[in-house]
């Protein structure tokens, strides 16, 4: 059999024979149960582990998501804590468009559903920044209830079984797989079953080199069969990034803070803090005087940093530059601009390589050129 056919050709969507039980049954010998957010499983906690968790790694999440909940316990902390301080405990984790929608969504169960998460799929993902799996997860493991789940681990799981071709984005690829996880739903077990799954997907069926001699329903796995477990699930289609360029203005004052500004809500790092920005070096004097300051010594240029979002790289050029106050203090008298001092929490949320830059800014000599994914 050619490895074109066996990508091409429909395979046959009948229920794998006992998938569930044998998943069931292989978790329950060899799952994970003691991660941090399988204690005590309320539906805040399953929602905020999968927010987290989506892109984003087991091992990285955990030490996240202690902080988090020991900071915010409930939903009705979170709805009542300030945006800075969601974004400070959601800094380093990335994708910060999360942090915003768990802020916007709590406020909204605390003012529409007094404080208890609703218990259907459609009032759930009418929240913001929760979709169909974040929903079945929390219905699932929180609220026992038979809901499915489609998370990055199942899908790869789906596709390797069953033979699903296609990138998994596309939509006609994600209602298969819809159709194969509900059809592989047990009558019972639901919440041992979800996470049985995706146990599955995190530790045997990986993206490279998984441990098919170690899966329990690798006798009948349509990618194990034919030698396609490198191909499936397929590849997004590759597309050039575009290429955007910054200078970040790291101003520093006579006692060595660092000027930030709060970045507008929307767009790249929205919400968060990062240093005064313009488009070329020319640009940097004319910035600082609409901030009311001056340069009180040269400028330096430090190592330039590339960050790659999943729509565009950024080209950052950082600028230090000693400033002092001209006339009246703007800095004072905005709200969306303060001082901190480098290698203490400023207590709001900075990007990753936000705060690298700043922390650079009390060193003797420049960091290295580095870049990083987001």
């Amino acid at each position: 059999m050619s490895r074109l056919w066996s990508m091409t050709t429909p395979v046959p969507r009948a229920p794998a024979p006992g998938f569930a039980d044998r998943v069931l049954a292989w978790w329950r010998s060899h799952g994970r149960k003691d991660l941090p957010w399988q204690r005590r499983p309320t539906p805040y906690r399953v929602w905020i582990s999968e927010v987290m968790l989506q892109q984003t790694q087991v091992a990285t999440v955990a030490p996240y998501f202690r902080r988090f909940v020991a900071r915010f316990p409930g939903v009705r902390a979170l709805a009542g804590a300030p945006i800075d301080d969601v974004l400070a405990h959601w800094s380093g984790l990335g994708y910060y468009a999360r942090a915003r929608n768990l802020h916007r969504a709590a406020g909204l169960v605390v003012a529409r559903h007094r404080g208890r998460f609703p218990r259907s799929l459609e009032a759930l993902t009418a929240l913001p920044g929760i979709g169909r799996s974040t929903a079945g997860a929390i219905l699932s493991l929180a609220c026992g209830q038979r809901a499915a789940i489609l998370d990055g681990n199942v899908k790869r799981v789906i596709c390797r079984h069953a033979g699903v071709a296609g990138w998994p984005g596309e939509n006609a690829v994600q209602r298969e797989l819809w159709a194969i996880a509900e059809a592989r739903l047990p009558e019972a077990d639901f919440a041992a079953y979800t996470q049985a799954i995706m146990d599955l997907g995190a530790t045997i069926c990986t993206m490279r080199e998984p441990a098919c001699g170690a899966c329990p329903v690798n006798e009948d796995c349509h990618a194990h069969a034919r030698g396609l477990t490198d191909a499936l699930p397929a590849a997004r289609p590759r597309r050039a990034l575009p290429q955007r360029s910054v200078v970040f203005v790291l101003a520093r004052d006579r006692d060595c803070r660092v000027l930030l500004q709060r970045r507008p809500p929307a767009g790249v790092w929205g919400g968060l803090w990062g240093p005064p920005e313009c488009a070329t070096p020319d640009e940097v004097p004319g910035r600082l005087a609409r901030l009311g300051l001056s340069a009180t010594g040269p400028a330096r240029t430090l190592a330039p940093v590339q960050h790659t979002f999943s729509h565009f790289r950024l080209h950052i050029t950082p600028i230090v530059v000693d400033v002092a106050a001209v006339g009246a203090d703007v800095v004072a008298d905005a709200v969306d601009l303060r001082w901190i001092v480098p290698g203490i929490d400023p207590g709001v949320g900075l990007a990753a390589p936000v705060a690298r830059l700043v922390a650079s800014c009390a060193w003797d000599t420049q960091p290295p050129a580095r870049e990083v994914t987001a």
